[in-house]
């Protein structure tokens, strides 16, 4: 018989609570991820990051208020942002621009210019500036109907400032707010420093820290997962795609696994 690690079985053969939704007939959603607009290269990943599953998991409707933080190139802007256009906000929590970081700055303006280039697809959306390490929030307190983060809680580890990116969330959320997580997975009992060195996050850490904020969970997906990574190479999760950290080394071993086996998770702020 095949053994499988017990980190990796689907939720519901560990017994635990397992998201049970299906695919609503959303024409907005599938016109927004159709879109010509989308760069070829964001389309290509597709089968990784399964757009359509992971937000009809979390909920997202086209009449809501949304937060995406840190949104980089706009991978999930180019969806949200003409799905969200009619009836809805997209507040884009990039990085600070008062920052002596390069990359932060130049990320920030080329994103600004993609959303300036592009009204029709990006009319809802609010460029902001989202920073644990000070305090600064994506969106006004109390404000939005949900927050997605997708593949950041390991960056702010590094500095110590996950538990506060929570709180922030917690505060700009409504009363019944959703937050939606997606992060590389570690394996269970993976070290503080081991998470931060390979950019894996246990779930139980993002579940503490979510929890402490005041989040309670609701539901977990397996969507995002990926039973060919094994969590553990030469050069943390950047080893896998798009990042390919050791350039032509092994690269059809790792182009063969896939983007990283990921947590999804679903999160409520109490409605009171």
């Amino acid at each position: 018989m095949k053994t499988i690690a017990a980190w990796k079985l689907p939720l519901v053969a560990l017994g635990l609570a397992v998201s049970q939704f299906s695919l609503a007939d959303d024409k907005a959603l599938d016109a927004a991820i159709a879109s010509d607009s989308r760069a070829e290269a964001n389309v290509a990943r597709d089968k990784f990051r399964h757009p359509k599953e992971t937000l009809a998991f979390f909920g997202v409707k086209p009449d809501m208020s949304v937060v995406e933080i840190w949104p980089g190139g706009g991978w999930y802007t180019e969806i949200l942002g003409p799905y969200l256009s009619e009836k809805g906000t997209l507040y884009a929590g990039h990085f600070p621009a008062d920052t002596e970081v390069g990359y932060y700055t130049r990320s920030l303006e080329k994103f600004k210019e993609k959303v300036a280039a592009d009204k029709a697809s990006y009319g809802s959306v609010k460029v902001t500036e989202f920073f644990p390490k000070d305090g600064r929030s994506p969106a006004p307190s109390g404000s939005a109907d949900m927050v997605l983060t997708f593949r950041n809680v390991h960056n702010w580890m590094r500095g110590s400032h996950e538990q506060k990116a929570f709180e922030i969330f917690f505060d700009a959320l409504k009363p019944g707010g959703v937050l939606g997580v997606v992060e590389h997975r570690a394996k269970p009992g993976t070290s503080l420093d081991g998470m931060i060195k390979s950019g894996y996050v246990t779930e139980q850490h993002v579940i503490d820290m979510a929890t402490k904020a005041g989040f309670v969970l609701e539901e977990k997906s397996e969507v995002n997962a990926n039973a060919k990574d094994s969590a553990d190479h030469p050069k943390g999760v950047w080893t896998l795609p798009p990042r390919l950290a050791l350039d032509d080394q092994d690269r059809d071993k790792y182009v063969a696994i896939g983007e990283s086996d990921r947590m999804t998770l679903k999160f409520r702020k109490p409605a009171k």
